[in-house]
């Protein structure tokens, strides 16, 4: 049961809704749950979050032109993966700046796969380094 409660908060933090999964992924890993899962689940929910981010982008460049319902971060968002390209997704697990990368991805129609892939690798590089000084207190 823990390990969804851990799942549904790494969903809700990689979507537009505030959330703080690394606590509960701190928490968890202190009280010794298995670290290689910890962070499978949180990875696997934080990006499918961020999939959700993407196909919110996509749907809005759809349906309502760009300046009447982007906010500021989501134009920046999309300047910034205009100038870097795809990779500036290994940076989806920013604060703020995460979401808008995500946005920005769907946004410009990015490759689905390519944009997953990127996302989930900066997502569990975070998550690793979350368990891992975790660890480090807990011990």
């Amino acid at each position: 049961m823990a390990y969804i409660g851990l799942f549904m908060s790494a969903f809700v933090s990689s979507t537009v809704a505030p959330g703080g999964s690394e606590a509960v992924l701190a928490y968890m890993a202190i009280q010794d749950y298995s670290a290689p899962w910890l962070i499978v689940v949180a990875t696997l929910g934080n990006t499918l979050g961020a999939v959700s981010t993407w196909y919110l982008g996509l749907w809005v460049a759809r349906k309502y032109p760009a300046d009447r319902v982007m906010n500021d971060r989501q134009r920046q968002g999309i300047a910034w993966v205009r100038r870097w390209g795809a990779p500036v997704l290994l940076l989806s697990w920013l604060p703020v700046a995460g979401d808008a990368f995500c946005f920005a991805a769907g946004w410009l129609r990015l490759p689905l796969l390519l944009s997953a892939l990127l996302i989930l690798a900066g997502k569990a590089a975070r998550y690793a380094v979350v368990v891992q000084l975790a660890g480090m207190v807990g011990a």
